[in-house]
C-alpha cells in the first residue's frame, strides 16, 4: 500500500493519517453515515514524519492485531470497540475493517508501566511525567508501580502531539470523561500487561484512543495494542538501566537518531529513506510481535 488511498467500490475517501486511511459509504450523505471503512496502510511514522519506504504487510499485521485484542479485551474486561465487520472490498482484504462511526475525544490516552521514551526525558528534567511526581533515582527501564496514566493532545498529521497533565485533559474533555477513559486505560493496561507477559513480552507502555458512540457509551476505537501505539520488550532480555531488546517500531527511531541516517532532527529536512536492512528487520520484529502474543502464524 502506498501513501495514495486506493479507491474502493461503494466507498468514499474521506482521510489519510499517519498509517490508516478512513472511507464512508458511498451511497450515505457525507459524515452522515453510522459506519466507517478504517484501511491500515504498510506506511511507517517516526517522530512525527511519515517515513518512506514502508514495512512489507504491516498493515495486515496492524489490523489483526488489534482485532484480536479487541476480542481478548472485551472477553476479559468487557470493552466496548468500534469494530462492526472484517467483510471488506478484496483489494484491502486483511488490512481493513468496518467500524462504528465516533465522535472521538482529541486525547490520546497513555499507560505507562516502565520508565522510557519521552517520558524518561521528562523525568530527568524534572522528575515528573504531565504532573505526576516520580521516585528519584529511576532508570531507563525502570518498572513503575503502579503504572500511571499520562495523557497527550492529538495533533493534526505532522504536527507534534502535547504531552498534558490530568487537570488539562479534564479542562478540554470534562470531569466525567477524563475520569472514564483513565480508569478504562489503567485496566486496559493491567489485563493486556498480563497476556503480553504470558507470551515472554513485556508492555512497556501504550496508548489507546476513545470515543463515543450514537448512545453516548465509551468506545475503544483506531488501533489496539500494535508496535505501532506500543512498545514491546523481550522479558527474557529485559534490563534496566539500558535500551531494550523491542518488538515495535524503535528500531526505527534509533537508526533514524543515529550517526548513520545523518539526519538532524531539529532541521526543517525530511528524514531520508529506510536502508533495506532496516525495513527488513523492522518487519521481523513486528512480525515476531504477532507471532509471539498471538500463538498464530501470519498469513
Amino acid at each position: 500500500m502506498t501513501e495514495t488511498a486506493v479507491q474502493l467500490p461503494g466507498w468514499r475517501h474521506i482521510y489519510s493519517g499517519k498509517v490508516r486511511n478512513l472511507y464512508e459509504p458511498e451511497d450515505s450523505a457525507p459524515g452522515a453515515s453510522d459506519t466507517l471503512l478504517v484501511v491500515a496502510t504498510d506506511r511507517i511514522s517516526a517522530f512525527d514524519h511519515i517515513l518512506a519506504p514502508g514495512i512489507p504487510d504491516k498493515g495486515k499485521i496492524l489490523t489483526q492485531l488489534s482485532l484480536w485484542w479487541f476480542e481478548r479485551l472485551a472477553d476479559e474486561l468487557g470493552v466496548a470497540n468500534h469494530v462492526v465487520s472484517t467483510e471488506v472490498p478484496a483489494a484491502v482484504s486483511g488490512r481493513a475493517m468496518v467500524v462504528k462511526r465516533l465522535e472521538m475525544f482529541p486525547i490520546e490516552a497513555i499507560a505507562r508501566g516502565y520508565l522510557t521514551g519521552s517520558g524518561l526525558a521528562e523525568y530527568r528534567t524534572n522528575g515528573q511525567i504531565t504532573g505526576i511526581d516520580l521516585p528519584a533515582g529511576l532508570v531507563d527501564g525502570s518498572k513503575l508501580e503502579p503504572a500511571i496514566f499520562t495523557p497527550s493532545a492529538k495533533a493534526a498529521v505532522g504536527d507534534h502531539d502535547e504531552n498534558i497533565s490530568f487537570a488539562e485533559m479534564t479542562e478540554r474533555i470534562g470531569q466525567e470523561a477524563a475520569n472514564d477513559i483513565r480508569v478504562k486505560t489503567l485496566q486496559l493496561y493491567s489485563a493486556a500487561e498480563r497476556i503480553a507477559r504470558e507470551a515472554g513480552i513485556i508492555l512497556a507502555d501504550t496508548k489507546v484512543e476513545y470515543g463515543v458512540d450514537e448512545h453516548g457509551v465509551m468506545t475503544l476505537g483506531d488501533e489496539v495494542l500494535t508496535p505501532d501505539s506500543s512498545r514491546f520488550w523481550d522479558a527474557e532480555l529485559y534490563r534496566p538501566g539500558q535500551a531494550q531488546e523491542s518488538f515495535d517500531k524503535q528500531f526505527v527511531r534509533d537508526w533514524l537518531a543515529s550517526e548513520a541516517s545523518g539526519w538532524d532532527q531539529a532541521s526543517d529536512a525530511p528524514p531520508p529513506e529506510l536502508p533495506d536492512d532496516v525495513v527488513e528487520k523492522t518487519a521481523q520484529r513486528y512480525l515476531e510481535a504477532y507471532r509471539r502474543l498471538t500463538g498464530r502464524a501470519f498469513n
